[in-house]
């Protein structure tokens, strides 16, 4: 049985390692999404949520980083190691509605793109196809 826990060693917790991502780190587009990805040397990837006040209240922003966990929890064993992701969402997303299909369509076809996620992990899923046909990032 694979674990799919999410340690704290996954997470980026300080501020320099949030700027550092922002500043040196490759920026990743979606219709709901922006994401920063910087290598590292460390042990393994890190992921950090940047979701602001400008979303909405307390109760939004924290379901939409309960929802970005899930996905990166899911898909741990599927991303490359070595990297320091932060992802905000844009101001539009609506918390009420984003359910783990709408996160797994928009951000798996960002991230095979950008070399993170095996493309064989976007091969079998339905939301590839369509994020990729729209052009999702």
């Amino acid at each position: 049985m694979v674990g799919l826990s999410f340690p704290k060693r996954n997470r980026l917790l300080s501020r320099p390692e949030f700027l550092a991502c922002y500043d040196g780190g490759r920026r990743l587009n979606s219709r709901r999404f922006i994401a920063y990805v910087l290598p590292h040397e460390h042990g393994s990837w890190r992921l950090g949520l940047a979701v602001t006040r400008k979303v909405g209240s307390a109760v939004r922003r924290n379901r939409i980083k309960r929802v970005l966990r899930e996905y990166f929890r899911l898909h741990q064993h599927e991303l490359s190691e070595l990297m320091d992701i932060v992802v905000v969402p844009k101001r539009h997303v609506d918390a009420s509605s984003l359910d783990l299909r709408q996160v797994e369509a928009e951000l798996t076809p960002m991230l095979v793109r950008a070399g993170l996620l095996a493309s064989e992990a976007c091969a079998s899923r339905e939301g590839c196809r369509r994020g990729a046909a729209q052009g999702g990032g």
